[in-house]
């Protein structure tokens, strides 16, 4: 089975850890993995997205067209990729900064106040990672514990104080998948 996702927004929202973390998580798995990083030369606060493919077999090509899941942070990310979601495939909506509602019928859109709920957990960096537990709860893609364990593995020594709020912050996106719109 193969899995591709895309997560996209400004630079300095998490997108690339979000989907690094989502690698290691299937690296330490033993799935195989691609994640590709790409970002505008302004960094923070120009946009970045990142593709991670998941697999249980070698993966022919890092190139995703259409991903099965995609996180849109920010309004240029639902504009630019809402169409690009495969069809039968999960949109994860960051419904803090986008001010209206993805349109397609052929995939089940989830609506997440993120930034909101990362303040609850004293940090709105931690949106990403609220969103990320959305998309893991809603494809399936991986058991969310695998994500809270990369957490454990991967997060760099200077957020180690935030590691419990993260992991809060995942489980609570998996949470609020069940409570929006579908």
């Amino acid at each position: 089975m193969q899995t591709e996702i895309l997560i996209s927004g400004f630079g300095g929202q998490g997108v690339l850890f979000a989907g690094q973390l989502l690698a290691y998580a299937a690296m330490d798995n033993g799935h195989h993995v691609t994640w590709i990083p790409s970002y505008g030369p302004e960094m923070r606060g120009g946009t970045a997205h990142c593709t991670v493919i998941i697999s249980d077999d070698e993966i022919g090509s890092p190139l995703v067209r259409n991903p099965l899941g995609v996180i849109a942070m920010n309004m240029p990310s639902l504009d630019k990729y809402e169409s690009l979601v495969a069809s039968g495939g999960v949109f994860v909506v960051n419904s803090s900064l986008i001010t209206r509602h993805a349109t397609r019928t052929d995939i089940r859109i989830i609506e997440i106040p993120a930034n909101a709920i990362a303040e609850e957990f004293g940090n709105n960096k931690m949106a990403n990672i609220v969103l990320l537990g959305a998309l893991i709860a809603a494809t399936g893609a991986m058991p969310l514990k695998d994500i809270e364990d990369a957490l454990k593995n991967h997060l760099p020594e200077r957020h180690r104080k935030l590691l419990e709020a993260n992991i809060q912050a995942l489980r609570k996106g998996a949470e609020m998948v069940e409570m929006v719109r579908v």
